[in-house]
């Protein structure tokens, strides 16, 4: 698949290589976003490739769609041989303000008035960043998350100078990285998230400095029990459900007056001393210090693809952003045809086998054949008119039979396409037959297909719309003159 289509950002830079530059590299990367790095610090190239492998190891098991061909990546000597030319700047300096605004004077020297500058900023406000800029309409935040490749909130927080322009370009632009944009109603130090965590993170040194419990069994509270529930409702949607039938006000009736008790120290803070250091180091080297960082790093991304792709399944909170941006990526990848391809078996789906769509034994299992199949159908459907508008019209196809002959192994990781070809259209009849192949053009595996054209209304088989109707039958004249594809009508029992 190709890069970013015309009036999209092509190239970025990122200013800064730390943890959270690294992962904005890793995640405009993947997006197929050419991205220069500036950064002085020593050793900024190793570390960026790292994140940017585990980055690409994580998302070969968080989706199966094609993803664009990955940007080029580049290390300036110089911060305006990076910033020069590219249409989206990142800036992930330390937390210094006038650091900051020293590399904005900077990067304003290089680049176009209309250039958004985004800063990675966890806490400080955009106004007080703006103030010395030329333009300071450019000038916003985008917070992200780390890994910033994988966990899609990023808080996009405008100045008092920061145009419309630059927040709707932030908006659109985050959402097409597969990220979940929050814009705050008003800017506030540390923003939404991190006051959140602020507060959690207050209560666990206080709970720690006084031996109520270990690092690892405030840690073992958080992800086996409320942790899990914020991972796909949050509070204040777990809260209604505490609520019962009567909801949020009634939650608020039983639980408000609690507010009142002194339970907590949220106004207050425990004095880091070194004994406090000393404990909270030594408690964390118990309960981690066996795994290198990298090591913790892999398990933590292993951890969070599988709970987003949980998420996805049901169409639900973070799980559901990634879902988006799966779509998203499969209606680039959908092929454009011209009048010549319609002679030949049409290249309908492009794919990593992902972990779970391998067996027991390492190689690409049952279901993930007749999941490429099913794909397959439905991007040949989209060709043909069969669209989200001709759904709602009320016709459809459904599948009525279909025979799948596995033929060669793939393994996690391998990139696989399937042809297809329309074999027969017949009235309220279709006849397709998918061959699925790997890079190399092996023959893995193929599918045969019945499917009937029905009325969404009345779920009974009917004909299908003209235009459909004409745009099948030169599919299947032309794929008519083709060879007989290997294995058509080969069922078990004739193999006997």
């Amino acid at each position: 698949m190709g890069r970013a289509t015309e009036g999209e950002v092509r190239t970025a830079a990122v200013v800064g290589g730390g943890v959270i530059g690294a992962g904005w590299v890793a995640r405009l990367l993947l997006n197929g976003i050419d991205v220069a790095v500036f950064d002085p610090a020593p050793g900024v190239e190793a570390r960026t490739r790292a994140v940017l492998a585990n980055a690409e190891r994580a998302w070969r098991r968080l989706t199966s769609a094609p993803l664009p061909d990955k940007g080029e990546l580049t290390f300036a000597p110089a911060l305006g041989a990076a910033v020069e030319g590219a249409t989206w700047i990142v800036e992930a300096v330390p937390e210094r303000q006038s650091t900051k605004q020293a590399v904005y004077a900077d990067v304003e020297r290089f680049v176009e008035p209309d250039v958004v500058i985004a800063s990675a900023t966890s806490g400080l406000l955009p106004s007080d960043l703006q103030a010395g800029l030329r333009h300071p309409e450019r000038l916003l935040v985008a917070h992200p998350f780390n890994p910033v490749y994988l966990l899609p909130l990023v808080e996009i927080v405008p100045g008092k100078a920061t145009s419309s322009e630059a927040v709707e370009r932030a908006m659109a632009f985050t959402r097409r990285l597969g990220m979940q944009p929050l814009l705050l109603r008003r800017e506030i130090e540390a923003f939404v998230a991190d006051r959140l965590l602020e507060s959690l993170w207050r209560e666990a040194l206080w709970l720690i400095r006084d031996g109520i419990c270990t690092t690892e069994e405030l840690d073992d509270a958080v992800r086996f029990g409320f942790g899990l529930r914020y991972a796909q409702m949050g509070v204040f949607e777990t809260y209604r459900i505490a609520g019962g039938e009567a909801g949020m006000r009634h939650f608020l009736a039983q639980f408000g007056p609690c507010l009142k008790w002194p339970w907590t120290h949220l106004t207050d803070v425990p004095e880091l001393d070194q004994a406090l250091v000393d404990k909270i180091a030594a408690q964390s080297d118990a309960q981690s210090g066996r795994f290198t960082i990298e090591a913790l790093e892999r398990i933590r991304d292993d951890n969070l693809v599988g709970i987003l792709r949980a998420l996805g399944a049901n169409d639900w909170g973070a799980g559901k952003t990634v879902r988006r941006f799966e779509r998203l990526l499969l209606d680039r990848a959908t092929p454009e045809l011209e009048a010549d391809d319609l002679a030949s078996p049409i290249r309908t789906v492009e794919r990593i086998v992902p972990i779970e769509g391998v067996d027991t034994d390492g190689h690409r299992g049952e279901a993930f054949c007749l999941a490429c199949f099913r794909e397959a159908t439905d991007t040949l459907l989209r060709l043909i008119g069969v669209d989200a508008a001709y759904l709602e019209e009320g016709g459809a196809y459904i599948t009525a039979e279909t025979h799948i002959r596995h033929l060669a192994a793939a393994e996690a990781g391998d990139r696989i396409h399937t042809a297809t070809r329309v074999i027969e259209a017949r009235g309220k009849q279709l006849q397709l037959y998918h061959e699925l192949l790997d890079g190399a053009e092996r023959l893995l595996a193929t599918g045969e297909h019945l499917l009937l054209h029905v009325s969404l209304r009345t779920r009974a088989a009917s004909e299908p719309g003209h235009v459909v109707k004409e745009k099948l039958g030169r599919l299947a004249r032309l794929h008519g003159k083709l060879p007989r594809p290997p294995g058509l009508a080969r069922f078990v029992d004739a193999v006997r």
